[in-house]
């Protein structure tokens, strides 16, 4: 089963569980990766997080339940998962800009948001840059932290990094000196790193961890004369590994392009490509200098089976 035909299978399940609970661990079940790597990838092929999505469908149903029956109010809001008239009656306001008795008013104006389906992007404008690597098992170390994996997570992408959370990491460790120390302890880059990126990446979904959480990681490539006590070491295996630039850019324009970046992978690269994605790990390489930022996302890959 491929990427796309995944994606779609997981929101064939979220519609028909729109009157009761989503279990994220199915939902990463038949997207065939972790909870957090489906709200984090939903969330850049959709422009919208899992959580909003829901919201919207079930105020376009409510909407809907409200016009062609005679259900109660309260029951509408109980329905879709609204603890009290109230709360649905804001929500829904704020959505359809009318309230849930007005909406049953002839010729009121309403808002229906309609079901996501996955499929190729095909625009052809714009070239895409890979290329195919594969690499020995290495090892990454540096300072982790471990997260609730949430399905709200792309409300949060105002940095569009792979790893918002680690946003507050990397100011975090800038003040209190534990980045620099990481820097001088991470030693030389090893060979198979190319030497323009720098020595301090994001590194996400690398080991798993125990309910709906998931690791991530400040980390360096450790070499021959890396410094790697007090920090998380995380062996990665051997792998092959498609490779995404994103050339040379102003710093304030260099986080746009890796959402867009993301993006692409999944709505054109990996549908159309001969590969699909075999681990969860995201590794975001970064580099640049005072005047240009630049950086490569790195995803596990195989050749798919013929």
């Amino acid at each position: 089963m491929d990427w796309l035909t995944r994606m779609n299978a997981a929101i064939a399940y979220v519609e028909e569980n729109l009157h009761g609970e989503i279990d994220h661990n199915e939902l990463a079940r038949i997207a065939c990766c972790s909870a957090h790597n489906f709200f984090r990838i939903f969330s850049y092929m959709a422009d919208a997080s899992l959580a909003e999505y829901v919201r919207r469908r079930r105020l376009t149903l409510a909407a809907q339940a409200l016009q062609n029956s005679d259900i109660k109010v309260v029951d509408v809001a109980l329905k879709y998962g609204y603890d009290s008239p109230v709360s649905f009656a804001r929500a829904f306001q704020v959505m359809h800009g009318v309230t849930p008795t007005e909406a049953r008013t002839d010729g009121v104006m309403l808002k229906a948001y309609p079901r996501i389906a996955f499929q190729i992007s095909i625009k052809g404008e714009k070239e895409m840059d890979y290329r195919i690597e594969s690499k020995e098992a290495f090892q990454l170390f540096g300072i982790e932290r471990v997260y609730a994996a949430d399905e709200k997570a792309g409300e949060r992408l105002d940095d569009h990094s792979i790893l918002v959370d680690n946003a507050d990491l990397w100011e975090e460790c800038v003040a209190n000196g534990t980045l620099e120390k990481l820097e001088k302890d991470a030693g030389d880059l090893p060979a198979f790193v190319s030497s323009h990126l720098g020595k301090i990446h994001s590194v996400c979904d690398y080991r798993e961890t125990e309910g709906e959480t998931y690791p991530s990681m400040l980390g360096a490539f450790r070499s021959a004369n890396s410094k790697v006590d007090g920090y998380t070491v995380v062996d990665v295996p051997a792998h092959t590994w498609a490779i995404f630039p994103t050339g040379k850019l102003p710093h304030d324009e260099i986080n746009d392009a890796v959402a867009t970046l993301y993006k692409r992978i999944f709505t054109e690269w990996l549908p159309t490509s001969n590969y699909e994605q075999v681990s969860n790990i995201d590794i975001e390489l970064e580099g640049g200098d005072e005047k240009y930022a630049f950086g490569e996302v790195w995803l596990a890959v195989r050749k798919k089976s013929m």
